[in-house]
């Protein structure tokens, strides 16, 4: 799989096989022409349009990932996966697999000494989910369980679970079965009053060191005798929820 770039920071990735062409309004690239070339190089269409040979990274393949629901935004995964430790080797639990975009970091964050845990009742997500999965070639590290989360979690001691629900404050009984001690939990919302329901499920069962923040991207046009902020910007995309795990030890009775 390569990344097409060209000079005006558009991007194209797709896989190289002998005897395709790449289409595009600048040019013909023919895939013999890529096949061999070292990342970074720089080719040209048949019309003479500059393109850049290049490897995709993370966050371009988790933009350009095949959906049928909305996937998470980098700009909340990079700040999802610092605030739950989630680092080589951890294991994880994600429930709402979606499209499978969390999914795909997950798996490339955790290595191959970690594993994700992935929940979804609707089997044709599941079904999306492992041919985004399978197209990086991360299929080893992931399990896909196809049930509803109410009826709990099979895996124990996990170090992070993220609910990716509309409803994750009907199921913080099953997180705190899930997690071990100390271990981490995050969730994503959308509305005020769906925060404020989570906030009081994680009170019930004593989750400590509650935040709730939300992020905002802005860019800038890289232009020298233009530099200025760009027209759009990706503000708003959610409330993000987290909080730890404890044991709440209960007073000695007295002798």
């Amino acid at each position: 799989m390569i990344e097409l770039a060209s000079t005006r920071s558009k991007y194209f990735i797709f896989e190289l096989k002998s005897g395709q062409e790449f289409h595009t309004h600048r040019g013909i690239v023919k895939h013999d022409d890529l096949i061999g070339c070292d990342y970074g190089s720089k080719i040209e269409s048949h019309k003479g349009s500059s393109f850049y040979l290049l490897q995709p990274g993370i966050a371009e393949l988790n933009s350009t990932t095949k959906r049928n629901t909305q996937i998470m935004y980098p700009k909340d995964i990079g700040y999802i996966i610092m605030r739950l430790n989630i680092l080589p080797g951890s294991q994880v639990i994600e429930a709402g697999t979606g499209s499978g975009g969390f999914t795909q970091v997950l798996a490339s964050v955790v290595g191959s000494t970690g594993h994700v845990f992935s929940y979804e009742i609707r089997e044709e997500m599941h079904n999306l989910a492992k041919k985004n999965i399978s197209r990086l070639g991360l299929t080893d590290r992931v399990s896909f369980i196809g049930r509803n989360v109410r009826e709990g979690f099979d895996e124990r001691n996990v170090d992070a679970i993220f609910l990716d629900l509309p409803n994750p404050y009907d199921y913080i009984s099953q997180v705190q079965e899930g997690l071990k001690s100390g271990g981490f939990f995050g969730s994503l919302l959308p509305t005020t009053n769906q925060v404020i329901k989570l906030l009081v499920a994680l009170e019930r069962y004593n989750f400590v060191f509650i935040d709730v923040c939300e992020i905002s991207l802005r860019f800038f046009q890289a232009i020298a005798n233009k530099f200025r902020p760009v027209d759009r910007m990706v503000a708003h995309t959610g409330y993000l929820i987290f909080a730890r795990s404890v044991i709440e030890k209960k007073d000695e009775e007295a002798d």
